[in-house]
């Protein structure tokens, strides 16, 4: 529990506004299911979300530890109210989920929040698997990457000794990974093999296979 002493200069302002301005990593559709809840109180009581502050009133968050810290990359996944995943199979150890299209499967310059790492930590931690305060260094991680434009299997680890074990066998090339493409056309001959490179274009983050 925290308690924030509202000063002359946060007076009026809105109960539910000011706590999101001061918890920005809080999703505001939990905030407002902790006021009804009454883990927001005001002066040692329930409130109403619109209710107006006044200098020298008392406010008593109940509410975890990890949300009163700054957004940071690493955090961002506590933002996520209700992760978004299609999990093919989990067991202790890990996760396979199949990544839609057009979703990013880590940060990068044009998302930050909505990753499938951020799906899936969210995911963890809601379910009380995983809590980053517990941790000394360990974060549920990606063994494997697609990209943004591509649907597919993505393996996710639950704890350090099974991303090591899968990274292991992804090195040793164990691990076997196929893609289904289409063709503009029926290619000719039907069957056999085409060798080739792929070339990425980072402007459009788009990878083009050339022979």
């Amino acid at each position: 529990m925290r308690e924030l002493t509202i000063g002359k200069n946060d007076a009026g302002q809105r109960l539910d506004r000011f706590v999101a301005k001061n918890l920005p990593l809080l999703p505001p559709a939990l905030l407002q299911k902790y006021i009804r809840l009454k883990r927001v109180k005001v002066n040692g009581k329930g409130s109403k979300r619109d209710a107006r502050l006044q200098a020298g009133d008392i406010l008593q968050l109940y509410i975890n530890d990890e949300f009163f810290d700054k957004p940071k990359e690493e955090n961002l996944f506590l933002s996520i109210f209700q992760p978004r995943l299609s999990i093919v199979y989990e067991d202790e150890n890990l996760l396979l989920v199949d990544k839609r299209p057009g979703l990013v499967v880590h940060a990068d310059e044009t998302e930050k929040v909505n990753t499938l790492i951020n799906h899936i930590q969210a995911y963890l931690y809601q379910k009380r698997e995983w809590s980053p305060r517990d941790e000394h260094a360990f974060a549920p991680a990606l063994c494997n990457r697609i990209d943004r434009n591509t649907g597919g299997m993505v393996i996710a680890a639950k704890n350090a000794e099974t991303l090591r074990i899968l990274n292991e066998k992804i090195r040793a090339h164990e691990l076997e990974k196929s893609y289904l493409c289409v063709t503009v056309g029926r290619p000719r001959p039907a069957e056999g093999k085409i060798e080739g490179f792929l070339l990425k274009d980072e402007a459009k983050k788009q990878v083009a296979f050339y022979r």
